[in-house]
């Protein structure tokens, strides 16, 4: 649009300085014929756009004329101030630099994009944590961030869930991520994750590390959180559901891929799960909806469930 592309020449002109027809045709990526047209269009708008000849000539802004557009389409200015999250802004101390920030680029935005900003703002809210849990206490979130930003060792005493549970660790923090209200630390040597919350004591006095040129965090992330659900889902259970019956994630990929109709309407299907115990409170949500065939040992475990449900109710019932 004609618009757009003015604004572009003149966020052009205003970072670069003087600048040839030829080479603003070029970063436009229009005619050097379109580049006049447009030089005059700012003319007439006001701007002091000024064009000189010769070999060292070129257009040039007024010394000192700045103007107060961004670049910014209304899109962008949407997605601006839906990135911005208070929440985990807040927990790593920079709550009131992303306010300071979200003000300033807000007065600095046209009136019209400023209203689709404040209409973004109004309209969504990202609450990250999930139903059913509580916020997670990371007193020493700030620290950890400090320390990833300043490539600073860190000596920590952890907590983790098998035994010994408490344990010392040095971290080289490469970097932080939050994932469903949780925050964790990606640390070397390795690398390897670390749940903040569970970090009980913290030193960050053993100076700074060298933090690997090629690391990519965001690669990372992926590769550990694939590897670790290939690793959750070891097992497999073989199941029959009830016509209309889905079951979730990778079981309802794997029935999606592998499932048959019998006869009778059900579905059979093998499912990964990642373990007995995790499987048994599963399928007994879906009740009387599906019927669990293998392993012996968690059907016996399921059959059991439900005959204690029975003797509960039906002592209950006839009393």
């Amino acid at each position: 649009m004609k618009s757009a592309r003015l604004v572009s020449m003149l966020l052009l002109l205003q970072t670069r300085g003087r600048m040839t027809a030829a080479d603003l045709a070029a970063e436009l990526e229009v005619s050097v014929r379109t580049v006049y047209r447009d030089a005059e269009a700012l003319g007439a708008a006001g701007v002091p756009l000024y064009g000189d000849a010769g070999h060292a000539g070129g257009y040039r802004l007024l010394d000192g004329y700045r103007t107060r557009l961004t670049g910014l389409t209304a899109d962008e200015a949407e997605a601006l101030f839906l990135a911005g999250v208070p929440g985990p802004a807040a927990e790593l101390g920079l709550g009131q630099v992303l306010a300071a920030a979200q003000l300033k680029v807000r007065a600095a935005l046209p009136s019209e994009l400023r209203a689709h900003a404040d209409r973004i703002s109004g309209r969504f809210h990202l609450d990250a944590p999930g139903w059913y849990a509580d916020g997670e206490d990371t007193p020493f979130l700030p620290a950890v961030a400090d320390a990833v930003w300043r490539s600073r060792v860190l000596r920590v005493r952890y907590r983790r869930w098998r035994a010994p549970t408490d344990v010392e660790r040095r971290l080289e923090p490469y970097g932080l991520v939050l994932k469903a209200g949780r925050w964790y630390v990606v640390a070397g040597p390795g690398p390897r994750t670390f749940r903040v919350d569970q970090i009980l004591e913290l030193d960050s006095g053993e100076g700074e590390f060298e933090r690997p040129g090629d690391f990519d965090l965001a690669g990372y992330w992926t590769a550990y959180q694939r590897d670790f659900h290939d690793r959750l889902h070891q097992g497999e259970a073989v199941v029959r559901l009830a016509p209309g019956v889905r079951l979730a994630g990778r079981a309802g990929d794997a029935v999606r891929a592998n499932g048959r109709k019998e006869s009778d309407g059900w579905t059979r299907a093998t499912v990964p799960v990642e373990s007995v115990e995790h499987a048994h409170a599963e399928f007994l949500r879906l009740g009387a909806d599906i019927e669990v065939l293998e392993p012996a040992e968690l059907r016996a475990r399921i059959a059991g469930t439900v005959a204690a449900l029975a003797r509960t109710y039906g002592t209950e019932s006839a009393c």
